[in-house]
């Protein structure tokens, strides 16, 4: 067990489809159920994506308690009571829609401690994740409120120009530039499997692996301590 922490809510999050949101976010709850914390995935993108990922996942697996966000309530439910999570939870990732409006920004930034941005490497997602970033700060006031926000660079070859400018736009946004997740074929073996990346026994995912560390321990600065002491259940 795992005491003294507080639970955190995680959101990612960005307007542009297509950016990787189900992918970073259900790999990050099956690395925390993996490393024995009590974690519920919301699933607020009408396609359902991170629910499927969890009717994949195996019962023997370390559990994520699904919360399908997206969903009318039906009958006489309430939308509080439906996107409820279990009592004494560690970490909630929320996985967002594209196409976010003020609005639902607004709500989305308010509910949530730290915010992930995941960001591609071609020119339309660069320009998108400009006026995204400009939304955060100006319409959500995320600096405000004191929510963290953190920027991914995911599905990356490093080796490519494209990266590269990639790389030097997100240094000049002045937000935390995380980590590279790279574009590889292994994301979606797992994601077939229900499971997260480091969930995987080929050594040839260790790489993938270790890209994880640096943004995992920036999430959990404060908890670092118990983060070295806790080994993931394979």
């Amino acid at each position: 067990m795992v005491i003294g922490l507080v639970m955190q809510r995680i959101i990612v999050l960005n307007t542009k489809g297509g950016c990787g949101k189900t992918t970073i976010a259900t790999n990050l709850a099956s690395q925390y159920a993996n490393l024995g914390l009590s974690t519920s995935l919301m699933d607020y993108d009408p396609q359902g994506s991170s629910t499927r990922w969890l009717s994949l996942r195996s019962k023997e697996r370390p559990q994520i308690h699904g919360v399908e966000a997206h969903r009318k309530p039906r009958g006489n439910v309430t939308r509080v009571w439906q996107n409820r999570i279990i009592p004494d939870t560690d970490r909630v990732i929320l996985d967002a829609p594209a196409a976010v409006d003020h609005t639902q920004l607004l709500n989305f930034v308010r509910q949530v401690d730290t915010i992930l941005i995941p960001v591609l490497p071609s020119p339309i997602d660069i320009h998108a994740a400009t006026r995204f970033v400009e939304d955060l700060l100006l319409v959500a006031k995320v600096r405000q409120l004191g929510v963290r926000v953190g920027v991914v660079a995911n599905r990356s070859k490093r080796n490519t120009k494209m990266y590269q400018s990639l790389e030097r736009f997100l240094k000049t946004l002045h937000l935390p530039f995380l980590t590279t997740l790279r574009d590889t074929q292994y994301y979606v073996r797992a994601a077939e499997r229900g499971i997260g990346i480091h969930e995987m026994w080929d050594k040839r995912v260790e790489e993938d692996k270790n890209h994880w560390q640096p943004l995992l321990a920036w999430l959990e600065e404060d908890n670092n301590e118990w983060l070295s002491k806790i080994s993931p259940v394979a």
